[in-house]
């Protein structure tokens, strides 16, 4: 069990960040007074482990060539049950994927990882806020955490500043009017992310689960022209619900800036609604057969069934040898109880005023 509690947390996440990056995200822009112990501290242990990080980067530098399989990339908006549908698929012993302690630490992987994972596993928190899913350094984890670390131009800066919300929504979450050296350094960050997380696993295809990459699809097409995709939609008013509350507590721990409620609950607003349309203009980029979309609430039902159905319609091959360690999560998950969400009259107005077009594309009704 660890030390710490998420609300508790002495550092941000930026302790995982390489020197160049830490600087660049932070320089210029305001903290707040009541945060400035938790970024000096964060900024002293940056600058303690990034002689480590140096070391890595060699590591790096001499490893050969990486076999790879196109990828597997589950998309989503937040709270729509990317993590559960990640977790019951990272059973197949095919797939590699990027761990908790990945995220936190992408530039100790190639060296120091036994010692810095034991330390991690000791001080981080067991349950993630909000939905008390399990938290362990070794389980499947977003990538995005990793990114954010290393390079500046992460969608997830907006957890350490969310008056920049608006700003790292259009550039580095939509990428509308990201510069072409912005972009490249997004892609050569994820791509040696992923490949340095196959290389530690010994794994050929990596799979993924990161909602920001639902506002990316002609970027990791290009990359990845064959990657098929997993597309999840949940009860938009379901999704509110969740996303705020899940939001409120990340950016407690995580902040540098103080934010209303007001504000974050119209940045989770815009968001979706962007993130909606971003998804439906580019969808049809993905060749014919990589694309399957899914209600989470027929996943939630039917785990498996669902997932053999996806590996059918992906042209996946191998699901009955994959089944046996899907099934292992999915039975050992079972007496798991969900947040219960009651929807007020507010939360209806919001939703149908915003998020309408979903509302009406999958036909949710309360």
């Amino acid at each position: 069990m660890g030390l710490l509690k998420f609300e508790t947390l002495p550092v941000n996440t930026l302790v995982g960040a390489d020197r160049k990056t830490f600087d660049k995200i932070c320089n210029g822009v305001r903290i707040d007074s009541e945060y400035l112990g938790k970024f000096r501290l964060t900024g002293c242990i940056q600058h303690i482990l990034d002689p480590f990080y140096r070391i890595n980067e060699k590591r790096w530098e001499k490893l050969g060539d990486i076999k790879m399989e196109p990828p597997v990339f589950i998309l989503g908006h937040w709270r729509s049950g990317t993590t559960f549908v990640h977790n019951v698929l990272s059973g197949d012993p095919r797939y590699g994927y990027c761990t908790t302690y990945q995220t936190v630490f992408p530039h100790l992987m190639l060296w120091g990882q036994g010692f810095f994972k034991a330390c991690t596993k000791i001080a981080m928190p067991s349950r993630r806020p909000t939905d008390s899913m399990e938290l362990g350094p070794d389980l499947p984890q977003e990538e995005e955490f990793a990114l954010v670390n290393m390079m500046p131009y992460s969608f997830y800066n907006f957890w350490i500043f969310p008056q920049l919300t608006g700003i790292y929504r259009e550039r580095y979450l939509l990428f509308n009017g990201i510069s072409q050296q912005e972009k490249q350094a997004f892609k050569d960050s994820l791509d040696k992310m992923i490949k340095i997380a196959l290389h530690c696993q010994g794994k050929s295809v990596f799979l993924s689960k990161n909602p920001p990459h639902t506002g990316r699809i002609s970027t990791l097409l290009e990359m990845y022209p064959d990657a098929k995709f997993i597309y999840l939609v949940r009860n938009p008013y379901t999704v509110f619900e969740s996303t705020r509350s899940y939001f409120k507590n990340i950016i407690r721990s995580l902040q540098l800036q103080k934010i209303s409620d007001r504000q974050l609950e119209e940045d989770i607003l815009t968001t979706y609604r962007e993130l909606f349309w971003k998804y439906e203009s580019e969808k049809g980029l993905i060749p014919d057969g990589n694309l399957v979309e899914v209600r989470f609430e027929d996943f939630e039902k039917d785990p498996m069934g669902m997932a053999q159905e996806i590996y059918g319609r992906l042209s996946i091959s191998g699901f009955e040898e994959a089944r046996s360690g899907m099934e292992k999560y999915v039975i050992g998950h079972r007496g798991f109880k969900k947040n219960r969400y009651g929807y007020s009259d507010r939360t209806r107005e919001l939703v149908e005023k915003n998020w309408s077009d979903a509302l009406d594309k999958w036909g949710y009704k309360i």
